[in-house]
């Protein structure tokens, strides 16, 4: 339910404790009042709005006029296409109401929550459930759900999504937290003070839908184009075909009506928009039973078409967990002089928060503490690399090596070398000294030891990414930790080409980063701009884009990406910013993501072919009929009959069939000259009747049966071609079809005005029926000839 100012009333504001918070009470006035944290925009489209997008569309008012044109001439006969469109639109509001229903309710589960404290109790709620005044934790990772002011703690928050700024901001006791931002680091108690419609996010909300509109993928594209084209084109070519027949040809009012109204059915591609958007949402769910959350449909095609795919270390490649594998003191560690190292090292992981998991595996490895107080602490930032802890005594760091040990990291960089080739991620372990304060440190610490951990690697990564490499997708790696750890890791999981690996740290010219992105595999000590950076250099030279992340420096990158992928494990942030969810952060199910994809846009490519040829033919036939001056041959009964036998019925099933073909071309140049040729075999053949029937002096509903005849012919040709490899169910489909068409031309010939042929007619008919065959076999190969030279001529390599 959408919740704005107007339905809201004036509420008594509360300032409660941050660790009792609002009391029972208090949440119900404030929700009485209206002042929750609804969104200001419904998540996905209401059954009300399904129904009137599927109901009240250009089409169906088109097809409304015309019924009402038969009904005014009594030709109540080929009111036949009725049904086939209330069929159409009753398909599609089911099939898109249960994709709703399904997504809805995943979507649910992995709604954002938010860690609120009510009564002195914490609890997890759904973010929309929030009131104003609430006290709220924030931690790393979160995304902030409503514009918020610190009571308590202190934390890192990157405002990238809000202001394009990827500068991390400390925020502290009384500093104002946008709705929209994420946590970096540390934690802090807050309360809600803009909630709802009233949040800076509600604004971006709004600002991100209407940019969501206009984002769409190639095929739909493609098929707004040609259902705009047809739109505008058919409202004239009716016009002048009622004229020719009416005024020129002499014909009566009735058959001139029906005549043009089955030039323009044929034209119409009525069923093709419906068949996109229900193999779309019959996928949408069934990649919700792999516990795969859309929440952008036209991903669905984008990832089908990806050539490159951008993955993080952690998480994708290994399990989002890490453990402590050893600690080495370096030679500047003197044994008598300082405390235990596990000691030192367990005092300062007791003083920091569990908030990543390289600090959960620190705390579960140093267990003993001395139980000193820290007098400050910053936690870790990805711009700083590094977190510290000051005692009384000395200021301690933990960080990367290359960021903290500064100009002295090539006095060590043989050791840490050595570890990390073996996979392991080193961190460094110091006193600094200056009291550090979160921005990149301005003097070398002093290593007292080495901390190495590891990420175990996934038990299906090698399988998932031998996949992708033999399906033509390259692989980058790109991740925050040592390029020679994570070099080893992608060779441990079968990465092609994971030896060529670069440190990100050193690339600061732009074409030192192009030069890097397109010619290797693996990038350590990447930032979170360079990712994105990474992300936008590969766009620009045409490659389609995957990114998969599940961490808060991951969300500029995969904003910017052609297909974004997060894991449901990760941060809010992360799974709010992409557009599919991985529910069970499993990225071994994405060859299963892709292979859907390819059998949407493949079977929607075939399908569309079927559609084309008609509307093809229709517009094509129009022109001839005009030129020649005869009446349009077909009744609408007609158009209807050949269009439920050769498109409508198999398009259908030949939709929801599996396709594993990698996708080539662009989608409308393909299904054009698919087409094409079937539906200049149509108008050859038709015309050609319809020429020589008039001049043997064969009658009109003669000509209309045969030319009826001819094109289920032509269409059961053209089904059979892009039906290959024909197999068992293709078989059934096809031969089922021929069996449907010659039933109700036998026993419903009256329906769909079917009559008796005479001598001439059924001579001329054979003639043209046995011509269609080498026509279109030697059209096809003249198309295929013609769109080969065209592409050496553009110097194009076949597609």
């Amino acid at each position: 339910m959408e919740i704005t100012l107007e339905k809201r009333i004036p509420t008594t504001r509360y300032r409660p404790d941050h660790q009792t918070g609002l009391t029972a009470q208090q949440v119900q006035e404030h929700r009485m009042h209206g002042w929750t944290n609804q969104p200001v925009d419904p998540p996905s489209k209401t059954t009300k709005e399904i129904i009137q997008e599927n109901v009240f569309t250009y089409f169906n008012l088109i097809f409304l006029v015309l019924a009402v044109l038969l009904c005014l001439v009594g030709s109540f006969r080929d009111l036949t296409f009725l049904p086939v469109i209330v069929l159409n639109t009753l398909i599609g509001i089911i099939q898109e109401t249960r994709a709703k229903k399904v997504l809805d309710n995943l979507t649910m589960l992995n709604a954002p929550h938010a860690m609120v404290i009510r009564d002195g109790k914490k609890s997890q709620i759904n973010a929309e459930d929030l009131v104003i005044d609430d006290i709220v934790i924030f931690e790393a990772g979160n995304q902030v759900c409503a514009d918020a002011e610190v009571c308590a703690g202190e934390v890192q928050v990157n405002e990238s999504l809000l202001t394009g700024e990827s500068d991390e901001i400390t925020k502290r006791k009384g500093d104002q937290l946008m709705s929209g931002s994420f946590i970096v680091s540390g934690q802090c108690h807050a309360r809600l003070d803009k909630v709802g419609a009233d949040s800076y996010i509600s604004r971006l909300t709004l600002e991100a839908k209407a940019m969501q509109n206009t984002e769409q993928s190639e095929m739909i594209r493609s098929l707004d184009k040609l259902v705009k084209w047809v739109g505008v084109a058919i409202i004239p070519i009716g016009i002048i075909l009622f004229i020719q027949a009416f005024v020129f040809q002499g014909e009566g009012f009735r058959s001139s009506v029906t005549s043009m109204i089955a030039a323009v059915i044929g034209m119409i591609p009525e069923g093709l928009y419906l068949l996109a958007s229900v193999a779309l949402a019959v996928s949408s769910i069934r990649l919700a039973q792999k516990k795969v959350l859309l929440h952008d449909m036209k991903c669905i095609e984008t990832l089908a078409r990806v050539n490159v795919l951008c993955v993080d270390k952690t998480g994708t490649i290994t399990e989002n967990t890490m453990e402590v594998q050893d600690v080495i003191p370096t030679k500047e560690y003197e044994e008598g002089e300082l405390r235990p190292l596990s000691e030192l090292l367990g005092d300062f992981t007791a003083a920091q928060s569990s908030d990543n998991i390289t600090m959960e595996a620190m705390k579960r490895y140093f267990k003993i503490a001395s139980g000193k107080k820290a007098v400050a602490k910053t936690g870790f930032s990805s711009a700083s690399k590094y977190s510290s802890v000051t005692f009384e005594e000395a200021s301690y760091v933990l960080g990367a090596p290359e960021f903290v040990l500064k100009e002295q990291y090539e006095n060590y960089e043989e050791a840490i070398s050595a570890h990390a080739s073996k996979g392991a991620r080193v961190l460094v372990f110091g006193t600094a000294k200056e009291e550090p304060d979160g921005k990149p440190l301005k003097e070398a610490v002093t290593p007292l030891a080495y901390v190495l951990l590891a990420n175990p690697i996934r038990q299906e990564a090698k399988e998932t990414f031998t996949y992708f490499a033999e399906q033509g997708v390259e692989v980058k790696v790109i991740s925050g930790d040592n390029p020679l750890t994570v070099s080893e890791v992608a060779k441990e999981a079968g990465i092609a080409g994971a030896e060529r690996y670069v440190d990100a740290s050193t690339l600061h010219k732009e074409e030192e980063m192009r030069a890097a992105v397109l010619n290797n595999a693996v990038f350590g000590r990447v930032t979170p701009n360079q990712k994105r950076k990474f992300v936008q250099i590969l766009k620009e030279e045409g490659k389609t884009v995957a990114m998969t992340g599940d961490g808060v420096n991951d969300v500029l990158a995969l904003k910017d990406a052609d297909c974004s992928i997060a894991m449901a494990s990760g941060s809010d942030a992360a799974a709010q910013a992409s557009q599919l969810v991985l529910l069970e952060s499993d990225f071994s199910c994405m060859p299963e993501v892709v292979l859907e994809g390819r059998r949407v846009v493949n079977n929607i490519q075939r399908s569309a072919s079927l559609f084309l040829v008609k509307n093809i033919f229709s517009f094509l036939l129009s022109l001839v009929s005009f030129v020649f001056m005869f009446t349009y041959p077909l009744e609408p009964s007609q158009i209807s009959l050949i269009s439920m036998f050769t498109i409508g019925v198999p398009a259908f099933f030949l939709a929801l069939e599996p396709n594993k073909n990698i996708i080539k071309g662009h989608f409308l140049t393909n299904v054009f000259l698919k087409a094409l040729p079937a539906a200049l075999t149509d108008v050859l053949a038709v015309g050609a009747l319809v020429i020589f029937g008039r001049t043997f002096g064969v009658s009109s509903a003669d000509i209309s049966t045969a030319a009826t005849m001819l094109l289920s012919i032509v269409g059961f040709m053209i089904l059979y071609t892009i039906s290959a490899p024909m197999n068992v169910l293709r078989g059934v489909i096809l031969g089922g079809c021929i069996v449907g068409l010659l039933f109700c031309s036998i026993f419903l010939n009256d329906l769909f005005a079917i009559t008796g042929m005479t001598t001439k007619c059924v001579m001329l008919f054979v003639v043209f029926a046995i011509a269609t065959e080498p026509v279109l076999r030697y059209l096809t190969w003249l198309i295929g000839k013609l769109r080969f030279y065209y592409k050496r001529l553009r110097g194009q390599k076949e597609v």
